[in-house]
């Protein structure tokens, strides 16, 4: 194989593993975004519940 050739075929191989890289990067940041999501909402869930539960009697204070 002529080396100009060689070297065509790595630079296109090199750009093709660069894009699969850059998508990798944007899909674990997908899931990261993903997983503060989730945990968010479920610390709304939760406020939600306590201030739709029923208010328990306060001390009297003397």
């Amino acid at each position: 194989m002529r080396p100009e050739m060689h070297l065509a075929l790595h630079h296109v191989r090199a750009a093709e593993l660069r894009a699969e890289a850059d998508a990798y990067r944007l899909a674990a940041a997908a899931r990261r975004s993903q997983h503060l999501r989730t945990r968010l909402g479920w610390a709304l869930v939760e406020v939600g519940l306590r201030l739709a539960a029923t208010p328990k009697a306060a001390a009297a204070v003397p």
